[in-house]
């Protein structure tokens, strides 16, 4: 029997400059230092010995529940032992910003309020006596080197461990004893009686019950104020879009205000194969669904920040006459991400290998074009301002899209087979001219707005001609016949309207024959040259997709039900990996999967908004 727990079955952390994965028996098993990119200190997640942190009831691995503090990223689980009750709360600890000082790896303004730079955790027993034990041992550099604990003054409850430049100090209300790389230390808890402790690598932890405890109220206020800015209609949907929002959040990086699309590396797409892949980055994929839903839900600084984190990146890689165009970057910018295997961790349940960094980064994917120039329309609908310094780049852009089209490329999901000429990155290449033309007009940029023009009408008009079949459905590529769930993106997307037959056509193809127990394939493995072997769970963000594309067809009613089927499929916490296993209901894939969350604010909203129209 595997000792590794589901992948829906963690709970999420964040404070949104670092981020942490909690199994259900109360260990911390993915946890990297100083950024959520970095090298992990708690990497159990990827193999058991990687490191870990659990502090809990003793003799007791299954809680009698776990949810998150209502409006929070604040994880509450709640034990029952043969001897009574305990609550434990787990947080990365969010604190008021300093007003003195300004930490070097910002280049974003903070809040009011900030990561603090600890974990958190607190015990009480709420009913009879429990016995509470800690059981901490990082494990630096992906499992390779262990610290040593000492002690750090004439006390037993405080210990520090060090690794290179970084330091963790851990301190609490419990006697802490060292063995090695290991600090544990147990006490027993009469009802009303709290034990805590603070794992710190910054700034100042709490030094009594107190603090600690000012430190969660404080906490759960800034997930809690942030949400309350969120506009989120009042209906049956809104508990999923409001924990996806959280997810969102939690998955930003506030130094610079990049978003990652997910907070882990190798969580396998099938379970002991290949297909492991690091997320921990920013993917130009990403941007105009994720500037579509802060502007949507009304964070308009979050979108904001975002924003200017991709307009600083690529101004920063920019060369005279030339604004290069990566598909995905490094939280800080980066731009090399070179990718490297880790042979001496197992794997998620024998996943392997386990990557870091992201071979993709240098391919070549025509869609980025369409999706950043989307983001920027988006942008400026919303009241931005574009300096003509960013509309030079932007009219780069747009004639990157127009000279590559006739190309082909390695498609949306990244392909390590030969190019195709993929028609959903054909039809971004069309949305990023498109966009292009919006934004021209606006600026009275006349010139453009012919030239473009034109370009805009022959890609309408190849598409059309090659890249349906003889039953007027939108196939993979131009040479096969093959249903590819990216041509969802065509309605989305605006390439067609939702009264036209090819797109009713499309949208229903997709429904009925590349779904496995009605959840969406990206495309069928055994017809498609990905460049890999094995096989992968229907894709969450697909079925999403499904689910927008028939409620703008009209079919609002199938919509819902695919919808609410989807909603069946959330993890405890309601959160969601990249894939669903429809056999077992078991998510696959990276956790949690920013993509996976923007989909389903789309089409919640979307729904939400067919149900409020009809009549």
């Amino acid at each position: 029997m595997t000792t590794f727990p589901n992948i829906a079955d963690y709970a999420f952390l964040s404070d949104c400059e670092v981020s942490a994965l909690v199994a259900p028996e109360g260990s911390i098993e993915w946890l990297c230092l100083p950024r959520p990119d970095s090298p992990s200190i708690f990497g159990a997640l990827l193999d058991r010995s990687a490191g870990l942190f659990r502090f809990g009831p003793s003799g007791i691995d299954v809680p009698n529940q776990r949810r998150y503090v209502p409006g929070t990223n604040v994880l509450e689980t709640t034990w029952h032992t043969p001897t009574g009750w305990l609550i434990v709360w787990d947080l990365l600890v969010v604190g008021p910003a300093p007003t003195d000082e300004r930490r070097d790896r910002y280049r974003r303004v903070p809040g009011d309020t900030m990561a603090q730079g600890t974990l958190l955790r607190i015990a009480t027993c709420c009913s009879g006596r429990v016995e509470v034990q800690a059981n901490c041992i990082p494990q630096f550099d992906y499992g390779v080197n262990s610290g040593e604990w000492s002690y750090d003054d004439g006390g037993y409850e405080r210990v520090t461990v060090r690794s290179g430049d970084l330091a963790l100090d851990l301190t609490g209300s419990l006697r802490l004893g060292i063995l090695g790389p290991r600090t544990y230390g147990r006490t027993t808890l009469e009802q009303g009686e709290t034990a805590w402790l603070a794992l710190s690598w910054e700034g100042d932890h709490p030094t009594s019950e107190d603090e600690a405890m000012a430190q969660l109220a404080t906490t759960e206020k800034y997930w809690r104020d942030w949400l309350a800015l969120a506009t989120i209609a009042d209906h049956s949907y809104r508990p999923y879009i409001e924990r996806s929002a959280l997810a969102l959040k939690g998955l930003s990086y506030a130094p610079t205000g990049a978003i990652m699309a997910a907070g882990t590396t190798s969580l396998p797409e099938s379970p002991g194969g290949e297909r492991n892949w690091d997320y921990r980055y920013t993917w130009i994929r990403d941007t105009a669904f994720m500037l579509q839903a802060l502007h949507d839900l009304g964070f308009e600084w979050e979108a904001f920040e975002y924003f200017a984190f991709l307009v600083e990146t690529l101004s920063e890689n920019a060369t005279p006459g030339s604004w290069d165009l990566q598909i995905m970057y490094g939280i800080g910018g980066e731009t090399d991400l070179t990718e490297h295997t880790l042979d001496h961790l197992s794997g998620y349940r024998s996943s392997r290998p386990v990557r870091i960094g992201n071979g993709a980064y240098d391919q070549h994917q025509h869609d980025v074009w369409g999706m950043l120039l989307d983001a920027v329309a988006v942008h400026e609908r919303r009241g931005g301002q574009i300096p003509a310094a960013v509309w030079e780049g932007i009219c780069y852009f747009v004639d990157q899209a127009i000279e590559r089209f006739p190309e082909p490329d390695q498609g949306i999901w990244e392909m390590r087979g030969d190019p195709q000429h993929f028609v959903a990155s054909k039809v971004m290449c069309w949305v990023a001219v498109d966009r292009g033309l919006r934004l021209a007009r606006v600026r009275d940029d006349d010139e453009h707005v012919e030239r473009w023009q034109k370009a805009a009408d022959e890609m309408h008009a190849e598409i059309l001609e090659r890249g349906a079949d003889d039953r007027n459905v939108f196939v993979q590529h131009y040479d096969t016949k093959d249903l590819d769930a990216s041509n969802l993106l065509i309605p989305i997307m605006g390439f067609l309207p939702a009264d036209d037959e090819r797109v009713r056509a499309t949208v229903l193809a997709i429904a009925d024959e590349l779904t496995k127990d009605g959840l969406v394939l990206r495309y069928r493995v055994d017809t498609t040259d990905d460049g890999l072997s094995g096989e992968e769970g229907t894709f969450t963000i697909c079925s999403f997709w499904l689910v927008s594309a028939l409620t703008i067809i009209g079919e609002v009613d199938r919509a819902r039900a695919l919808f609410e089927k989807l909603l069946s499929f959330a993890g405890p916490l309601h959160l969601y990996a990249e894939e669903i296993d429809v056999s077992t209901g078991q998510h696959l894939g990276n956790f949690p999967q920013a993509f996976t969350h923007l989909a389903l604010i789309d089409a919640g909203r979307r729904l939400i908004a067919a149900e409020t129209a009809q009549p």
